[in-house]
């Protein structure tokens, strides 16, 4: 019996696992629903993670079709699973020309999303929001959706200890309404750990093709 393919194929799976891994973290993941908002309703940041998990299941699979392959010097198989691999080598880029192309089209759409439900952190009928923002807040270190603690209305008298200044520097700090409060609002933030998010998927899809690419 051919045992060789048990390390040559462990690649495959390998990298198969890994890009499943990362790429249900990064659509499962808690921050996900917050950061990587779908936004406007003909953008959606999710195509090239929903692509990479589908390449990452694949690519587990092909591995131990070609494995079986090799252990019974079956033709057929081997040829599927060459077929395969060139199939999938075309998914991921086409995930990371997604991403590529739509991410600034994704960014203004967060942008325009955060400012229309900027309306909420001040309103007297949503509280999920407001308790999601307010974990947000104390995680990310900052006060406010767009224009600071203002944003928050009458209610910020029941969530300004998300935003209070806990250990940072003066400069970081500012008064509002009695309380010492983070002076940055969070919109910026959000940003970044957005873009980085969306870059993460962009150079997976591009990076993990490569990689395969010198295995064969």
């Amino acid at each position: 019996m051919d045992t060789s393919c048990l390390s040559t194929d462990s690649c495959p799976r390998l990298c198969g696992a890994s890009i499943l891994a990362v790429a249900v973290w990064l659509r499962a993941g808690k921050d996900g629903p917050e950061i990587l908002s779908p936004g406007a309703a003909t953008i959606n940041p999710y195509i090239a993670v929903n692509i990479l998990i589908v390449v990452g299941v694949t690519i587990m699979i092909l591995g131990f079709l070609g494995c079986f392959g090799a252990m019974k010097e079956n033709q057929f198989v081997l040829v599927l699973f060459f077929i395969g691999l060139i199939l999938i080598r075309l998914l991921q880029v086409v995930a990371g020309i997604v991403g590529a192309t739509n991410k600034s089209k994704t960014e203004r759409a967060l942008k325009e999303t955060l400012q229309t439900n900027v309306h909420l952190l001040s309103a007297t009928n949503g509280k999920l929001f407001q308790k999601a923002f307010s974990e947000i807040q104390e995680k990310l270190k900052c006060c406010g959706l767009i224009n600071g603690a203002s944003d928050w209305g009458n209610n910020f008298q029941y969530y300004y200890k998300s935003c209070e200044c806990r250990g940072a520097s003066d400069s970081s700090c500012t008064k509002y309404d009695g309380k010492t409060i983070y002076k940055q609002s969070c919109f910026s933030l959000i940003r970044c750990l957005f873009s980085r998010s969306l870059s993460i998927v962009i150079g997976l899809a591009f990076g993990l093709a490569a990689v395969e690419d010198k295995k064969i």
